[in-house]
């Protein structure tokens, strides 16, 4: 039996959801988007994405304090 992936790189991520590289991880360093660390790799979980992406809806994701955090 075969499982997907249940996290996602930074450039995965951005690809999968239109959010540019560079504004993921604007996200991440502002904590509202948590990550797991493998050494240098940063892996989002594809759960916490699509939960980031549903309480953000309609919100700016360029101005820091209009971005909820999620845990």
């Amino acid at each position: 039996m075969s499982v997907g992936k249940m996290g996602l790189t930074i450039e995965e991520a951005a690809e999968s959801t239109g959010i540019g590289r560079n504004t993921m991880r604007k996200l991440i360093d502002w904590g509202k988007l948590p990550v797991l660390k493998v050494g240098r790799k940063t892996i989002i979980r594809k759960d916490a994405l699509e939960r980031f992406m549903e309480v953000n809806q309609g919100r700016n994701l360029l101005v820091q304090n209009d971005v909820r955090r999620i845990e």
